[in-house]
């Protein structure tokens, strides 16, 4: 005789792939949650990085600072190692740290969010933003 399953839901669940998972490799989750989870998480304010041209370059933008805010603060961490390339740093120090790297994908960026009072990971685009700029500096 079989055993009869005493509640189970007709209802069929979407599973998908969650990258953005603070491990290492990612979980397969339903979708409710993971939609749930973007919706909590709010709007993210993007990192505006701003090339400088020459100093006399007609076609240059001043870009007026905005008061009371201070300056980012970035982490870099080696994913490999696992080593911390750079904390609390600087742009520029960040851009150093990451001269050191082999590949945009070999370090993990943080920005410093003095609202949340946490780090929040780049952007695989912010992250190649900030990679354009790393032998420039």
């Amino acid at each position: 005789m079989r055993p009869k399953l005493s509640h189970v839901s007709k209802k069929r669940t979407a599973w998908v792939l969650d990258t953005e998972t603070k491990g290492t490799g990612a979980e397969m989750v339903p979708l409710e949650r993971l939609e749930e989870r973007k919706r909590l998480k709010g709007a993210r304010e993007r990192i505006r990085v701003i090339a400088r041209g020459d100093v006399g370059a007609q076609n240059e933008r001043v870009v007026p600072a905005e008061e009371g805010r201070v300056p980012r603060r970035f982490k870099v961490v080696d994913v490999l190692s696992r080593q911390v390339l750079a904390h609390d740093a600087a742009l520029s120090e960040a851009l150093e740290a990451l001269r050191g790297v082999g590949s945009v994908v070999d370090a993990k960026v943080y920005v410093w969010e003095p609202d949340q009072e946490d780090w929040r990971p780049l952007t695989l685009s912010e992250r190649r933003t900030l990679w354009g700029f790393r032998d420039a500096a």
